[in-house]
Parts: C-alpha cells; structure tokens; sequence
C-alpha cells in the first residue's frame, strides 16, 4: 500500500492546503497526472466548490483533480484512478455517501493493490478500521461506522492534549480511553494538526515537526517521535 494520512488541511494562518503540498508532491512522485478526488465530507459547501479548492491547490503541483460526484459511474472511476484523494469535513457524511454508493471493498481493493491513496481529517478518519475515533458530530446515520479498514489503528486527526480553563467534560484522551474500553485490542493514535503518517512499502513514518501520542488499553500512552519505530501499528 501507498498511504499519506493528514491531520488537517490547514495551519492557522496559512492558505488552505498549503502546509501539506510539497509532503504531497513528494508523494507522487511526478507519477500522478490526475487524482480522484471524494468531496463528499462537505457539508456548508457544495461538491463544486470543494472540488475547485482542492484543484487550485493541486494545480501547483502539475496535477489535474476529477471530483467523483461528476461521475455517471462511480465505481468504474474508482477503478480507473491513478489516485484517490479524501477530504476533509464530517466524517460521518462522507462515510454515509461512500456506503450509499457500495465503495468501500472498491477503494479498499485499489489501494490494497497499490494505488496510492491521500486522506486529510475525515479523508484519513475514513482510511481506518471504523471512524469512531473521529471528532465529528452524527449530523447523518451511516449504514454502519466500518470504514475502509486499510490501516490496523485508529486515527484521532486534530489531536490536541488542551483541557480549556472552566471546562468540566472530558479530554480528548479520555474520550479516546473511553473507545479502547470497548475495543481493548487496537491501538489508537492522536495526530497532531501538521502531522502526517506515510505508509509505504511495508513501512510506516511520522512526519511533521510534532510528536504524536498513542493509547492503547492496559498500557500508559506515550509520546512517539518521528524517529521512532512505528512498525507496532501494524501489529
């Protein structure tokens, strides 16, 4: 497999997309001419708009981007693509239309077989065995939470360890300790805003300047750096 999981599409401040670009790039490798690109965790926005953001985006770096709404045939694109790419916004939607359209085993096959797959916030929520470790609200119901299942962890994107003065509920650690009581037998990893993983040929690397932290149940969560070795996720 050939993955690139973002936390998030923008740092504050910045233009949107802009931090991740050159790490994109980097990972086509001059390879890709055109990606397929899933917009349908928009909610506030239309596809169109969405599609034209992330165009202009990827424009910079020679790449051309057909939205699958466009599509009369969703899953013959999907196995035409020289490369999926998911956005982000609410997880739960883009799951919602991924099922309605029976895509799941499609894209699991394509990337499993070695597309390379791109996935920022609710497009790397979508990459792990479910997406209930996303922080979105379930402004839809899904058919079910099963995601793409084509990492062996949970991504928490937009991780942050911030408890904000006067707030009582809880933190996003216990709300990720609270998941690993009823899944005891994966790992869950909080990603940092400017992190990404990149999985390639067997292997798997932190990227960013950040740490990121990972849980798993009976065992303290811990910090991981990028020079750590990751290859316990796939355990």
């Amino acid at each position: 497999m050939k993955l690139l999981l973002i936390s998030n599409s923008t740092m504050a401040g910045q233009p949107y997309l802009k931090y991740p670009m050159p790490v994109i790039d980097n990972f086509f490798g001059g390879k890709i001419k055109k990606v397929l690109f899933f917009p349908f965790a928009a909610v506030t926005f239309s596809y169109d708009e969405y599609e034209s953001k992330v165009q202009q985006r990827f424009a910079e770096i020679g790449i051309e981007v057909e939205s699958l709404h466009r599509s009369k045939n969703y899953k013959k694109s999907v196995n035409e693509a020289e490369a999926i790419v998911v956005g982000g916004g609410n997880t739960f939607k883009l799951l919602k239309v991924i099922q309605q359209h029976d895509l799941i085993d499609a894209v699991r096959f394509r990337v499993l077989d070695g597309t390379p797959y791109v996935g920022w916030s609710a497009g790397s929520n979508v990459a792990c065995p479910t997406i209930c470790t996303t922080n979105d609200m379930p402004i839809v119901e899904p058919d079910s939470l099963s995601a793409f299942n084509l990492i062996r962890f949970q991504l928490n994107p937009h991780y942050i360890d911030a408890n904000p003065a006067g707030h009582a509920g809880e933190t996003r650690e216990e709300r990720i300790m609270e998941f690993l009581e009823m899944d005891p037998d994966i790992y869950v990893v909080g990603l940092r805003e400017g992190s990404m993983l990149r999985i390639e040929d067997a292997g798997i690397h932190l990227l960013g300047d950040k740490t990121m932290r990972v849980f798993k149940r009976g065992k303290i969560s811990r910090e991981v750096t990028a020079e750590d070795d990751l290859d316990f996720l796939f355990e």
